[in-house]
């Protein structure tokens, strides 16, 4: 039992190092496009470059990754991620930035599907639950404490020290890979048992049912990662904030959602999913327009808008991975959410570049049409809710 914990703390410390990598970019904005002196738009190519690497090694990972042994996967996969964090924290400008972050993304990509393999693999049915709902708190940990503290040590030194903190504490999760976690080779010869993934990719693309699915986890992340990006920027050069008041918006963010997430997942359970995912998908629009149209604000009126938006358009993803679980045949249930992670991948990135095509700078610094990029993902979330209702359960 002692091991198990041991290995279940290494893979939460895992997922947490890897959402933080991508999460700490986009409070990181106004910073990087002062000292940089870029674009909007160029902003978020840094954004996407990880996402869209994820999304295509994520995908293409599926069709080699059970060849290996977990362990040798594990270690490998996740020494090129800290590498690609060094190499990021050690980034000279922003092109070099670029590559770091395409090198990085490429790996994280793969460890969301490793970690969640390798506790399927290692722990028994009965605890099994329990150790998905341990790994998955990694997401709130990286929300409540990684993004404000990385937040808060670049505004009192740089944007490299996110980076560095990162690439730090990595070597010691490589270190606790290698003494314990043990040798895991026994779905190798499992797996010559089922389907290969180009048969399973087929079976996606020959069933209207799942290309729904699909759809719907690309208008959500339309919905919302085009807005995401901007908002910590907008807040600087157009609300009032100053860069270490950031802080607060994640901060306030990550520690409500810990509290409402289950309430939500309960109430999808008892009332349905299609109907709670209508409820917050709508409720979703108030903050969001809101947000990309806030002029000069009082920060607590700014804060209780973010936290709300926090709140319900993350919300939404719980009665939607419900159903996007639930259209699929339980056989090819963990193939498909591979794709799906990757599709959620890529539409992030996809989001992340149409809204700097949207979104312009002044001379006076401050971000224009980004009311647009409001109306463009609200329109997503409305057509969303059309969408989900039309996805079928098979399970």
């Amino acid at each position: 039992m002692l091991n198990e914990k041991r290995l279940l703390f290494v893979l939460a410390a895992i997922q947490f190092t890897n959402i933080v990598d991508f999460m700490i970019m986009m409070p990181l904005g106004p910073q990087l496009m002062r000292l940089f002196e870029i674009s909007p738009q160029q902003f978020s190519f840094l954004v996407s470059a990880y996402t869209f690497s994820a999304g295509i090694v994520g995908f293409l990972a599926a069709f080699f990754i059970d060849r290996f042994d977990r362990r040798k996967a594990l270690l490998v996969v996740y020494t090129g991620f800290v590498l690609g964090t060094l190499a990021c924290a050690l980034a000279p400008g922003y092109w070099a930035l670029i590559s770091a972050r395409i090198v990085t993304g490429a790996f994280g990509g793969m460890l969301g599907a490793l970690v969640m393999s390798v506790i399927g693999d290692a722990i028994p049915m009965e605890r099994r639950a329990t150790a998905m709902g341990l790994v998955t708190a990694s997401f709130s940990a990286a929300s409540v404490f990684g993004v404000p503290f990385g937040l808060f040590i670049a505004s009192v030194s740089s944007w490299h020290a996110p980076f560095l903190f990162l690439a730090a504490i990595g070597v010691l999760i490589l270190a606790g890979i290698w003494f314990w976690m043990p040798v895991m080779t026994g779905h190798i010869q499992s797996a010559a048992n089922k389907p290969s993934p180009l048969v399973l990719v087929k079976s996606v693309a020959g069933s209207a049912n799942l290309r729904l699915a699909l759809l719907l986890m690309m208008m959500i992340m339309l919905g919302s990662f085009t807005v995401t990006p901007f908002i910590s920027p907008y807040m600087v050069a157009n609300v009032g904030f100053s860069e270490r008041e950031l802080t607060y918006i994640y901060l306030f963010g990550g520690f409500f959602t810990i509290f409402t997430s289950p309430w939500i997942g309960r109430l999808s359970d008892r009332h349905g999913t299609k109907k709670i995912y209508t409820i917050f998908g709508l409720l979703t629009l108030v903050p969001l327009l809101l947000i990309t149209n806030l002029p000069q604000t009082p920060i607590v009126v700014v804060l209780l808008i973010t936290t709300t938006f926090f709140i319900v358009s993350g919300g939404r993803m719980i009665p939607s991975q419900a159903m996007i679980a639930g259209a699929v045949d339980p056989a090819k249930r963990g193939a498909f959410m591979s794709f799906n992670s990757s599709v959620q991948q890529l539409s992030t990135a996809v989001a992340s570049v149409i809204a700097g095509f949207i979104v312009t700078k002044n001379e006076a610094g401050q971000l224009l049409n980004f009311q647009y990029v409001g109306i463009f993902a609200a329109l997503m979330c409305v057509l969303s809710i059309f969408v989900a209702r039309n996805i079928r359960p098979v399970s």
